[in-house]
């Protein structure tokens, strides 16, 4: 068992490559989007 395979990841193929880029792609575009509308906010473009 790797240790992806742990804590919250409890299933199988937690540590399979297809989840590990998946996981990413939602953890990078959700930090990605509150960047965006943060700088939307802050600074009013358009």
């Amino acid at each position: 068992m790797s240790d992806l395979n742990r804590g919250i990841m409890k299933f199988k193929g937690a540590d399979s490559p297809l989840a590990i880029v998946i996981s990413t792609v939602l953890v990078l575009g959700g930090i990605g989007f509150l960047l965006w509308w943060a700088l939307q906010t802050a600074y009013n473009v358009g």
